[in-house]
């Protein structure tokens, strides 16, 4: 193996997950149709489910089941749970188990204060609570049981190598450290160590998670931590090809950038799913992903402002197909004109110039990549009901949409 190289498989008891690399479980995120998109790019070893409330789950069955539909090509695919009542949870699981899911996680990470309040890393700071939860939900399944957790609650009180050997004790089969506090969020830097600390602390898989934007950086975490795999988040949410690169680069140390016509195929196409869907919140998902994946699209804050200006999710598709015409007729035309056209901007230079040998392709500017915090008033409305998710109802503890890390 070189020194680059991400682990090619991994296993958690029985599953074997190939390649070593897994989609993070993301409220309002990961439901079915991006799970999909990211499926169909390659090179994602293990995909998981918006994390889910067991309480919603095991009240409501008809509606919040929703919240666990897939489809057979998303196997190998784990559902993440997250409650405070050991019962609950156990049934829960069950029912997960039972739904076909290859594996059930716990969720010990979200930071969010509706969520601590009955689960998540509010759980950090209860450890005999913990404990029935991880006794009650082992007892109730046969499937892999994983847990994600953050570090702790803050610099105060970091338990993750503690909460790692109980959950391995009691018969927890993989670990996720996400190496921030809940205090932190996602403001700071991921500390590293702790994953090497639990790594070292534990014989099941351990799955590192936090700060991985590039295959670069997924290189490094498996270098310095030695993770058995390595989990991604917000970075799949703003490029989608992060798990195929990383494949190719741990083969060769290079790895492909997406081309203006990828980005423009696959917007189009999630789009058009989400219509296809026809989502009571299709408009407020196409407003979401925009905010996250036209960062890499040249002139993207003009794509951004279309997207949400639209009033229908036809709207929105027609508008999009024509913002990429629009550019593609532009290049075209600074092709014929040559190099050097006065008003070119920053984030459009052109990287290689195809011309008509190929599709040119666009260097990405720091300004272009980086993850923005849109102002929520722009994104989506309150997600009422969707046939992937099931309806947002406050009695089943469920957020609105967040990205995970």
């Amino acid at each position: 193996m070189s020194e680059r190289t991400i682990p090619a498989s991994f296993q958690i008891r029985d599953l074997t997950i190939r390649p070593a690399a897994v989609l993070a479980p993301m409220a309002g995120v990961t439901d079915t149709l991006f799970r999909r998109v990211i499926r169909g790019l390659g090179s994602c070893g293990l995909l998981m489910t918006e994390f889910t409330s067991s309480e919603g789950i095991t009240r409501s069955v008809a509606k919040t089941l929703r919240y666990l539909y897939f489809q057979e090509d998303e196997h190998p695919i784990t559902a993440q749970l997250f409650g405070a009542n050991p019962q609950v949870m156990a049934d829960a699981a069950k029912m997960v188990e039972d739904l076909g899911y290859d594996a059930v996680d716990i969720n010990l990470g979200c930071p969010a204060k509706k969520v601590v309040k009955c689960g998540g890393s509010g759980l950090l700071r209860d450890f005999p609570l913990l404990g029935e939860i991880f006794r009650a939900v082992r007892a109730a399944v046969r499937i892999p049981l994983t847990v994600k957790l953050r570090a702790g609650w803050d610099d105060k009180s970091i338990v993750a190598v503690e909460v790692a050997r109980m959950a391995e004790d009691m018969g927890v089969e993989g670990v996720a450290v996400h190496p921030r506090t809940r205090c932190q969020g996602y403001a700071g830097a991921a500390d590293w160590s702790i994953i090497a600390a639990v790594k070292q602390a534990v014989k099941i898989p351990v799955i590192g998670n936090g700060d991985i934007n590039t295959p670069e950086d997924a290189e490094r975490m498996v270098r310095e931590t030695g993770c058995d795999a390595v989990m991604i988040g917000r970075a799949a949410a703003t490029n989608p090809w992060i798990f195929r690169q990383m494949a190719q680069y741990a083969e060769s140390g290079r790895y492909d950038t997406p081309s203006e016509d990828d980005r423009h195929q696959l917007l189009s196409g999630y789009y058009r799913q989400i219509c296809a869907a026809n989502l009571p919140d299709g408009i407020g998902k196409m407003k979401q992903f925009a905010c996250w994946f036209t960062h890499g699209v040249g002139n993207g804050s003009e794509l951004r402002r279309i997207v949400h200006a639209a009033r229908t999710p036809s709207e929105v598709v027609e508008k999009v197909e024509t913002f990429f015409e629009s550019r593609a007729a532009a290049e075209a035309s600074r092709s014929q004109a040559g190099p050097h056209v006065a008003g070119l901007a920053v984030g459009e230079i052109v990287a290689c110039s195809a011309g008509a040998h190929g599709v040119d392709r666009f260097a990405v500017t720091h300004e272009n990549t980086r993850t923005v915090a849109e102002d929520p008033s722009r994104v989506a409305d309150a997600r009422k009901e969707d046939p992937a998710h099931g309806p947002f109802d406050a009695d089943t503890d469920r957020l609105e949409a967040t990205l995970g890390a």
